[in-house]
């Protein structure tokens, strides 16, 4: 029989639970005798786990309804032997697993035995219909029999559970002790040698503790309270000596120690906000660094400290004072240049170390722990503030200070010249290959886009003082008076002044000269109302009129500023000369305008005097001709007129003409002078080749009508040999004259000559009735001149062409199979000069 301990076994009643009660009412009784009967035979051999834990004085505090596993562990712990008790925990655990498998195995033939067929249950089910209140009555009887192992079921469920979280518990405890005991080994040198202290270790250590107690919730044990206590403690220490490393690096600009401090951050767990801390700090020095640079405040009490004056409130230099402010201001200004340097370089150097560091464990980048794509970079965020605020500070210094706002315009130069300096420091010292710059050129643009209002004011400022200086030298309501040298030489002197002032940069150079064209867009206005007009000014056979002489010196001034300004952006970039190009062009036209009735005047008497030669006699034969050495009357009027124009005029213009032409630089009015040097010659180069007949005494007299002409150009015009071309057709056509007709076509002179020279110098070699395109065309020498002034060779060799032509028909209507030498001459040498001069050569 079977104790009754064993009967009373939450194990046994188990077991009677699980009797087969599906079948018929008939056979319930008779089953449940015999189940209970197995169960007894079964469990009667071992004693139950209950009495074990009953009797066990460990085991039995779980048995109570009121146990803590909290209670539980402490008390463990606090024993000394916590090892021992959790492997007799574990003990208990197993055995506790080892009963209730038992039973539901020894149970597992009956269970399937109950489910043979479909049809059986069919039948149990037509059984229960027809006898509900046997099934009701067994039903009170099961739930009855069933109450006790459920409750017992219950209870070693929770007792299980409860076995299962004390041992976690215990395991993350001993866990955190373990920890806590590295962490202590690791510290404790580090007391008497702060140097040895391995900071990202400790980290990690400390990390791992604080994590293992919120996440298994070990805070409320005692042991665990105490340590947490003095890790609280060692975790401010880690981040105060880590935070030292980290500035100190980002400071030095010392890559390891920023990259030690932010492994220290990284294994605290705390690495993203850290560094949104240290952007923020330096964000915020810099603007405080541009507030305090734009103090008025500030200025004004380290202004009243240099001695007598200072500001007052509304921004303005007291007597005495606004030296010692202005320097303040400007010392201030680069302070404040130097901290934004600081700052934006080291979240630069901070940024690049993040961008190359790796967790040596999870080799996770650290940037991107840091920021998620789409975010902006760390110096993109640190610059834009530092720019918002530099231009809020600008725009409110411009507005509300009258001080600031006029050492700033007036200074702008060098304010701008602070800006590219703290952007060229900050690109050079972040122009390392494969990291992102600190600041972009967008970024760039912007910092210089804050001082733009006082760039613009610096601009007009610029303007005004330059306008205001020529409209005191040109003044509007005197229209007869004519600048001094003097006067002249200061606008020049003051534009080189604002030059000189910019010529640091490049950008602002050009802004400037853009504002320095609008200038000489004046003065070439205020010169161009002064210049006289009319026949005074036109008239060259009297000495100089006072109107003439006004008109020269206004031609020198306008001379005088169009070189200096020419030599003053000789050593500026090609742009230089691009932006005053429009207005140095209007100088150099309104200074030529000044003279050129002038010249134009005494170019049309000249070719009036060379056009005489038409009126001459060439043909003339004899010794008498021969051996007349004076020089044709046209040559000596056209003498006369070179040598008064020299006198009267070219010597105002040209004081120094000989020495200026020799130095290889050319004037105004030396242009012009080789412009009619060079019309001379060709024009009378042009109506010599016209001449015909021409005998040889006329071609003697021609040479030294040649020669004299060479000379009086020569002395009083411009030096020929530097005429190039013209006088280069002046030397080949003085032996060209005596060549033989057969000699032409092979001579070099041929090159030296424009082709309708040659062509109309052959009319005179040729008979009567090869007429030239002047006498065909019945037009005079200075008709036929002015239009081969309008044509190109190739148009006048179709004039000459049908002249040609005509002379041929001639020939052939009288039965003539002879033509006159010079008739072929002429079509080979126009063909092929006419080939040969792919432009038109306008004289």
């Amino acid at each position: 029989m079977a104790s009754p301990a064993a009967v009373s076994s939450p194990f046994h009643r188990l077991a009677s639970l699980k009797n087969p009660t599906i079948s018929s009412p008939v056979n319930a009784t008779s089953a449940t005798s015999t189940v209970t009967a197995t169960t007894t035979a079964t469990t009667a051999s071992s004693s139950s786990p209950l009495d074990v834990f009953a009797n066990d004085p460990i085991l039995s505090a779980f048995l109570s309804p009121s146990f803590s596993s909290t209670s539980f562990s402490s008390a463990a712990l606090s024993s000394g032997s916590p090892a021992s008790t959790a492997e007799r925990l574990h003990h208990a655990i197993r055995l506790l697993e080892n009963q209730l498998r038992s039973e539901v195995l020894s149970r597992h033939t009956d269970l399937l035995n109950q489910l043979s067929s479909l049809n059986h249950a069919e039948h149990a089910l037509s059984t229960v219909r027809s006898a509900v209140s046997s099934l009701q009555s067994s039903v009170r009887r099961v739930r009855s029999e069933l109450s006790d192992p459920y409750k017992s079921i219950k209870s070693k469920t929770i007792q299980l559970s409860n076995l299962h979280r004390t041992t976690e518990l215990l395991q993350h405890t001993i866990r955190a002790l373990r920890l806590s005991k590295k962490l202590r080994d690791l510290i404790a040198p580090a007391e008497v040698e702060p140097e040895k202290l391995d900071l990202t270790k400790a980290a990690q250590l400390h990390c791992e503790i604080v994590t293992m107690c919120k996440e298994y919730d070990l805070s409320g044990i005692d042991v665990i309270n105490e340590e947490l206590l003095w890790v609280k403690e060692v975790g401010e220490k880690l981040r105060n000596e880590a935070m030292k490393v980290l500035e100190g690096g980002m400071e030095g600009l010392n890559q390891a120690q920023v990259g030690t401090g932010l492994q220290v951050f990284y294994n605290l767990g705390e690495l993203k906000v850290t560094v949104e801390h240290l952007v923020n700090k330096y964000k915020n020095m810099g603007v405080k660094s541009v507030n305090v640079a734009l103090d008025m405040k500030a200025i004004s009490g380290g202004g009243a400290g240099f001695g007598p004056g200072g500001i007052r409130g509304s921004g303005t230099p007291q007597i005495g004072g606004g030296v010692k402010a202005r320097e303040g201001l400007w010392q201030r200004m680069g302070t404040c240049m130097d901290q934004l340097h600081s700052a934006v370089v080291a979240v630069w150097h901070l940024q690049r170390v993040l961008s190359k560091k790796r967790d040596p464990f999870t080799h996770v980048l650290l940037l991107d722990e840091v920021i998620q794509e789409g975010d902006p970079m760390l110096t993109d965020r640190v610059w834009e503030g530092l720019v918002k605020a530099f231009a809020n500070q600008m725009k409110s210094a411009f507005t509300a200070s009258s001080f600031v706002k006029e050492i700033f315009t007036s200074g702008y130069p060098k304010l701008l010249s602070m800006i590219e300096n703290l952007l060229e420091r900050i690109s050079r010292e972040t122009d390392v290959k494969g990291v992102l710059p600190a600041i972009s050129p967008e970024g760039k643009g912007q910092m210089i886009a804050a001082i733009e209002i006082f760039q613009t004011a610096f601009l007009t400022l610029c303007l005004t003082r330059l306008s205001d200086l020529v409209n005191s030298v040109f003044p509007m309501s005197s229209r007869g008076s004519v600048p001094s040298k003097e006067q002249i030489s200061r606008i020049l002197s003051r534009i080189q002044e604002e030059i000189e002032a910019v010529h640091m940069d490049g950008r602002l150079t050009l802004l400037v000269l853009r504002e320095i064209g609008k200038v000489l867009i004046l003065v070439a206005e205020r010169a161009e109302y002064q210049i006289s007009t009319g026949p005074e000014a036109r008239q060259i056979t009297g000495p100089a009129t006072s109107a003439q002489i006004k008109n020269f010196a206004l031609c020198q001034h306008l001379q005088e500023i169009y070189t200096r300004m020419s030599s003053m952006i000789t050593g500026l970039p090609p742009i230089a000369a691009e932006v005053l190009s429009p207005s140095l062009g209007t100088i150099y036209g309104v200074a030529c305008d000044s003279v050129t009735s002038l010249f134009q005047a005494m170019i049309d008497r000249l070719e009036s005097c060379i056009l005489q030669i038409h009126d001459q006699n060439f043909s003339v034969l004899g010794m008498d001709a021969t051996m007349d050495n004076n020089a044709s009357p046209y040559m000596e009027e056209l003498q006369k007129c070179i040598l008064h124009f020299r006198s009267e005029f070219l010597s105002r213009l040209l004081p120094s003409s000989a020495s200026t032409t020799t130095a290889g630089t050319e004037t105004i009015c030396t242009r012009l002078v080789r412009s009619m040097a060079s019309r001379v010659l060709i024009f009378f180069i042009r109506h010599a080749s016209f001449v015909r007949p021409l005998s040889e005494s006329g071609k003697l007299r021609m040479a030294r009508d040649m020669a004299e002409l060479e000379l009086a150009v020569g002395q009083n015009l411009f030096p020929v040999e530097q005429l190039g071309a013209p006088y280069r057709a002046l030397r080949a056509f003085r032996p060209l004259i005596f060549l033989e007709t057969s000699q032409l076509g092979a001579s070099p002179l041929l090159q030296d000559l424009p082709p309708s020279v040659i062509l109309h110098h052959l009319y005179s070699r040729g008979p009567d009735e090869l007429q030239s395109p002047l006498q065909r065309n019945k037009l005079t020498p200075l008709q036929y001149s002015l239009w081969l002034d309008s044509q190109g060779e190739d148009q006048i060799w179709k004039g000459i062409k049908a002249t040609l032509d005509d002379y041929a028909a001639k020939v052939r209507a009288r039965g003539d199979k002879e033509f006159s030498p010079v008739y072929p001459l002429m079509l080979q040498l126009g063909s092929a000069l006419s080939v040969k001069a792919p432009g038109s050569q306008k004289s």
